[in-house]
Parts: structure tokens; sequence; C-alpha cells
């Protein structure tokens, strides 16, 4: 039986009851500074307000209203070293995950899933040399790893079209993992878990502010209904070159922009993935190029007298890589809290 959480952070696991996005967003490890740029100017073109330096780094406190309501993982959990699997770690996500997992004293195991094309070869990241093994080994090679690493979490970094085959095989196997790869056959992908027994979270936005925004977004989109009937709506995401597939934000956003009443398709949306318009029109620092995820929505009535933009924009993976571990540490507390259930019960039928 399955669960999910918010309305971008799905979390799958047996037996679980619903935990609400409004009352929190899953926050497992200490609280970190992060800097998300929404800072904006008055714009020649329509799509200037996208940002042209940082704001200040803001840390949030313990108290701040995105912490989730559960506690923070045990202090003995933290002292494991937990193994983690990163697949694509020949990717920028992927390497960016491996080095935030050892800075938080997690254990990233030597092998990793990758493409054909990368098979055999061997990736230094963070110190560490990872094995990188291609699709037609996947299985004998995860099931070996997780009987040498029983609590092992996986996490995935990989391409769209290998959601749902890397999601089928992570299930097969039981091993729980954190699916941040986004596209693929999402309802696919979510009932493959939910049909399973295997802990799991899934989401394409693994920036717990970011996620937080989708949440007020969700809560507003149901509160409101058709609040902004009539109203047009332009959608601009900008990413680096290398990303495939629609902003899975963007797609999530739009979902309830179109509850409120906005007629949209995603094929209307601006994808913007040459550098020199990302620099041009876009507003994207240089050496932000290889990677950022900027979003403007802009609403107008239908006299042309009203506007309303929301935007979001974030420079580097690092919001993502910190996310993502403690997605990986609160997989690893769940699993934990079974195991000791299992146990518990054991021994009282012994009784």
């Amino acid at each position: 039986m399955g669960f999910a959480l918010g309305v971008q952070f799905h979390i799958f696991g047996p037996k679980e009851k619903v935990v609400n996005s409004s009352s929190c967003v899953r926050a497992q490890m200490p609280a970190s500074h992060y800097s998300i740029n929404t800072a904006g100017k008055q714009r020649e073109h329509k799509y200037r307000s996208m940002i042209r330096k940082q704001r200040p780094l803001v840390p949030l406190s313990s108290a701040s209203p995105i912490q989730c309501v559960d506690e923070s993982p045990s202090l003995a959990l933290q002292k494991v070293a937990i193994p983690i699997m990163v697949n694509g770690c020949t990717g920028k996500m992927g390497k960016a995950v491996i080095e935030a997992a050892i800075a938080a004293g997690l254990d990233p195991v030597p092998l990793s899933f990758g493409s054909a094309q990368y098979a055999g070869q061997t990736v230094h990241v963070g110190g560490k040399d990872i094995k990188v093994h291609g699709p037609s080994d996947r299985e004998s090679v995860l099931g070996s790893v997780f009987y040498k690493y029983p609590n092992l979490i996986v996490v995935d970094y990989t391409v769209p079209s290998a959601v749902n085959d890397n999601a089928e095989l992570y299930c097969k196997v039981g091993v729980p993992f954190v699916m941040g790869t986004t596209g693929g056959d999402r309802k696919q992908l979510y009932k493959t878990v939910e049909d399973s027994k295997v802990y799991a979270v899934i989401s394409p936005q693994m920036g717990k502010q970011v996620v937080a925004f989708l949440a007020a977004m969700e809560i507003m989109a149901e509160q409101f209904p058709g609040a902004f009937s009539g109203y047009t709506l332009e959608v601009l995401e900008s990413h680096q070159s290398s990303k495939l597939d629609t902003s899975g934000t963007a797609k999530d956003v739009i979902s309830c922009f179109q509850k409120l009443g906005v007629p949209f398709e995603l094929d209307q949306v601006k994808k913007i993935r040459d550098p020199a318009q990302q620099v041009e029109m876009v507003g994207v620092p240089k050496e932000h190029l290889s990677g950022h995820a900027f979003h403007l929505y802009s609403l107008t009535s239908p006299d042309e007298t009203v506007n309303f933009e929301f935007q979001h924009n974030v420079c580097g993976r690092s919001i993502y890589a910190d996310g993502t571990i403690d997605a990986a540490l609160f997989l690893a507390k769940k699993v934990v809290t079974l195991q000791l259930l299992f146990c518990t019960a054991f021994l009282i039928s012994c009784l």
C-alpha cells in the first residue's frame, strides 16, 4: 500500500498513513543554507524579470514552516554510514548527489548504472572510483549489491527513457529508492511502486523549498477553483542544454493553473535551451549555464489590465542534491523502523 505526500513528493511504502502536504515538507537533515534566486527588476522585455543577481543566503531555522512534523533521523542513524547507490553517476546531477552523500556521511557504493556508451568505465567522484554498468547486466549487479548491502538505498538520476524499467527492477529486487529522474510514464511508475512493498520517494523536484511552493499552489487550486477563469497563461522555463524533456516542476504548476480555470497545453511551454538566449533573454548568469532551473509563469486578464507573475529561479544543483540526501535518509529511517516492527512482532509471536 502506498501513499503520496503533497503535490510533488510521492512517498510510497507498506501500510503507511497519508501525510498532509499543507502541514509539512520532508526535511530530514539539519537545517541548511539555500539560495533560490527570485529577485527581479523592471523589464524591457516581458521575460527580463528573470533575475540578474543572487540574493543573500537565508538560513532555515529549525522552526521553519517547511520543516516536517516528523523528527529528524535518530543520532544513531546519522552515525551509520548508510550505503547509497547513485545510478547516473556520469551526469552532473548524479555527481552532485554523490558529493552531497559523502559530505552527509553516507557511503556511496562503487557501482552505478549508466547507458551502454559508459559501460565498463570508471568514474572518479568525491575521492571514490565508481564502475559503471550498462543496461544488460543491471539486474545481476543490483542483486549482488543489495545482497552485500542489505540496507542499501538507490538514487536514480539517469534518463527519462529508463525511468520505468529502472523502477520495475528496483521493485523486483526489493530495494528502496529515490527517483529524481523526470519523464517516463508517471502513472505507470506510481502503479509499479504501489503494487510492490518497496519504499520509494518519487519526485522530479527535490528542492524542498520549491516543493513547499508547489504545495501552496496546490492548496490555492483546491480552495479557489476557477479563480483565474478567462486569463491567459504564458510559461517559460530555462534549463541547461542537456535537459531533454519539459520541466517536471513546470508541468505540476501548470496543472494547478488548469484547476484555477486557465486553459493551457504542455506544448505551449517555451523551453529555452540555447545558451545565447538564456543569457540575453532570460538573464541566466554565464557561470550557471551548465546547471540552472529558471521558471516564469505569467497570467494576463481578458482585457489585459491585470497581470500576475510567479517566478522561481535556481542556480546550481546543491538544492537538489541536498534534498535528495534528505529523501535517502528518510527512506533509511523508514526501513529501520519497519525492520524493528518485524523483529518486535516476531519476538512477541515467540512468547
